[in-house]
């Protein structure tokens, strides 16, 4: 299962950026698709979720009100809207994927597919 990323890149404090997670190899009932990040030196933390049955499954609090997660199903893609952001955000940023013959109301903490990652760097 290939998982096309795009977006991240260079940004100052308060600007935004927006990535894209495609998984064209989809074809079950339903799927969720999800944002994790890692910045150097610490811990890969979990960004966002999206279900295709449900829309937003998961926001991490701390980017709540600056971060949205949105999907187009019928194109098997989700997007990362980043506003507002901060050098706190800087990291690789790395689309999951999984799909299920259910109904998938989880928060991709488990998905089992990975993309290469796109860096978002946020200058102060």
């Amino acid at each position: 299962v290939q998982l096309v990323e795009s977006g991240g890149g260079l940004v100052q404090t308060g600007g935004s950026l927006s990535l894209s997670c495609a998984v064209p190899g989809f074809d079950r009932h339903d799927w969720g698709i999800g944002w994790f990040r890692q910045a150097p030196g610490k811990e890969r933390e979990r960004v966002a979720c999206y279900s295709s049955s449900i829309g937003s499954t998961y926001i991490k609090n701390s980017v709540k009100g600056r971060f949205t997660i949105s999907g187009d199903n019928g194109k098997i893609t989700v997007y990362l809207h980043m506003n507002n952001l901060r050098p706190e955000d800087t990291a690789m940023y790395t689309c999951v994927a999984d799909q299920y013959n259910f109904y998938y109301d989880g928060t991709c903490d488990d998905l089992d597919y990975s993309g290469k990652g796109t860096l978002v760097t946020v200058s102060s």
